[in-house]
């Protein structure tokens, strides 16, 4: 089996450790492993939206990357049909669209959140 290394920072290796003793994983690896796994049947279910399609995208980011969101939201007005946008605590926030349009637009915005590297959650839920 391959090997591979990861860097990460304190906090996330933290909540790892939470997570591992919380949901009775072996030891770090196999809570990667199944973290990588989920995140590779998230994007094949993506990957199967094809046509005109309705979802709900939820985000969570900080009140400091407002202005890396409001620049990838403006791309895509024509599928955002309702946006809510809510202060939560620590300074986060938390954001709902409505998106409706064509599954290959909308995979396009999901994607540059996920790889914007200014938001700490994106779920794309497709109806």
């Amino acid at each position: 089996m391959p090997i591979i290394s990861i860097s990460l920072n304190e906090k996330i290796l933290e909540e790892m450790d939470r997570i591992q003793k919380e949901l009775g994983f072996s030891g770090r690896s196999e809570l990667i492993r199944a973290s990588v796994r989920m995140l590779i049947l998230d994007n094949k279910e993506k990957e199967k939206m094809s046509g005109k399609i309705n979802s709900t995208l939820l985000l969570i980011h900080s009140q400091k990357a407002e202005d890396a969101l409001t620049e990838i939201k403006h791309k895509f007005e024509d599928i955002a049909k309702t946006q809510i946008h809510s202060h939560l605590r620590e300074n986060k926030c938390l954001e709902i669209f409505i998106l409706e349009g064509d599954a290959d637009r909308i995979k396009e915005m999901v994607r540059l959140l996920q790889t914007s590297r200014k938001m700490d959650y994106v779920k794309l839920i497709v109806v």
